[in-house]
């Protein structure tokens, strides 16, 4: 096959005509993020538009263009970098993608191209829409939830009469994939387990068949697909002009998971503790603020009219105000109630679950316990936060290099392990 010259970002690469963009590219070197391209499947899906570029002058998604002489591509302008940032933010933000409760986090290619493009946050509310999970087929689990509608399942998995298992439902905004029962019935086990692996999420699941692997040995832990993840590393600062700042922090609706993490410092809290300290924070015992604080850190988001109450002291009281941890950022696992009525939640918590006491009629109420609020809320949503650190939890470097970068005017580079949502 003829070798062709094309362009990308105004730089020439060759390649054989005919190759997919998105395989020239990353032959080349130029990484191209993509979410429902998959090499074998031809020709390709084109649904999630995650690899949108600018293809002779057109947007376009990459997956359904191929090489020939003189293509000319742009890539990394900021429109279109901010454009597929956007359209995965989307993705997170329709469905309910509760990271740390999926048995693929790791291994999702949804989570990996959140992590690629350098996601903190969605611009975009989150829907919590009440996707149903259907557990009537007999092999697998459809996780309405967490699917993306790729239609890689309805390409890849088919009977041994090449049947269809998974289908298309409803249209528009009401679009679903669907399980044909019968057929689902009639796969092999080695179909199921492939159908649960090409899945780009967690929303095919085969029952009894853990995906599940230690961090550090999934698929997206430690190494990213560019060869830059952060160009922007900078120079270290002058650690001789430090003042002495004062922190306070709190943990409202979470699991106190990522002030254990700041913890994991490790012997490096003794530098910290020369540059910083610590006033209203559990780390203190302190309970009430004694002063005015530089910088405030925030963990978990609001339950209940308390968290409410705490939150809006920490704005008061200190100049700059972060949340850190999805919790915080935008409801994390707690908000796994929002799709649920919050009558629903308390009568199945207080009345009906395995550990009530028989008989038991009684939701507690009293005027001075705080009020539980419909749904939880971000942060965000309650007061003008100030910075955002992603991550469930974020790592101890994640946190002290943003503190630091606030606190004395430092910039700084994060490494692709450093920038996770699990």
């Amino acid at each position: 096959m003829a070798t062709c010259s094309f362009w990308i970002d105004g730089k020439k690469y060759e390649a054989e005509e005919g190759t997919n963009l998105i395989d020239a590219a990353k032959e080349n070197g130029v990484f191209i993020p993509s979410l429902c391209y998959f090499q074998h499947i031809d020709p390709p899906l084109g649904t999630c538009r995650t690899c949108t570029c600018k293809i002779n002058g057109r947007n376009d998604p990459a997956c359904t263009a191929y090489i020939h002489e003189g293509l000319q591509v742009e890539v990394n302008t900021p429109e279109l970098v901010d454009m597929r940032k956007a359209l995965v933010e989307m993705m997170f933000s329709e469905g309910n993608h509760f990271c740390p409760a999926c048995e693929k986090s790791g291994n999702c290619n949804l989570q990996h191209m959140g992590y690629e493009l350098g996601i903190s946050v969605t611009r975009f509310p989150h829907l919590f829409k009440d996707h149903l999970i259907d557990y009537q087929p007999k092999r697998m689990i459809m996780e309405h939830n967490r699917c993306i509608k790729c239609k890689r399942c309805i390409e890849e998995v088919l009977t041994k009469d090449e049947k269809r298992v998974f289908m298309s439902l409803n249209r528009g905004n009401e679009t679903m994939i669907g399980i044909d029962y019968e057929q689902e019935a009639r796969l092999t086990d080695e179909q199921a387990i492939n159908a649960m692996n090409i899945c780009p999420t967690g929303a095919i699941i085969v029952r009894g068949k853990s995906m599940a692997k230690p961090f550090g040995e999934r698929a997206f832990d430690m190494v990213s697909a560019q060869k830059q993840f952060k160009h922007n590393i900078l120079e270290k600062p002058n650690k001789g002009n430090f003042e002495k700042k004062t922190i306070a922090t709190v943990s409202l609706a979470g699991c106190f998971g990522c002030h254990m993490s700041m913890l994991d410092i490790d012997e490096e809290i003794m530098d910290i503790a020369e540059l910083v300290s610590f006033n209203k924070s559990p780390l203190t015992d302190i309970k009430n603020f004694t002063q005015r604080c530089h910088l405030g850190i925030v963990e978990g988001g609001c339950c209940n009219t308390e968290n409410i109450e705490t939150l809006k002291k920490f704005r008061e009281m200190c100049d700059i105000l972060v949340v850190m941890g999805e919790c915080a950022v935008w409801g994390g696992l707690p908000a796994m109630r929002n799709t649920i009525p919050l009558g629903e939640c308390l009568e199945e918590a207080y009345l009906n679950c395995v550990t009530s006491e028989q008989g038991e009629n009684t939701v507690p109420y009293h005027e001075d316990l705080p009020k539980i609020l419909d749904r939880i809320y971000s942060c965000n949503e309650i007061v003008k936060v100030d910075y955002m650190i992603p991550g469930c939890p974020p790592t101890a470097t994640h946190i002290w290099k943003v503190v630091k970068s606030l606190l004395w005017g430092e910039d700084y580079s994060l490494l692709y392990s450093e920038f996770k949502y699990d």
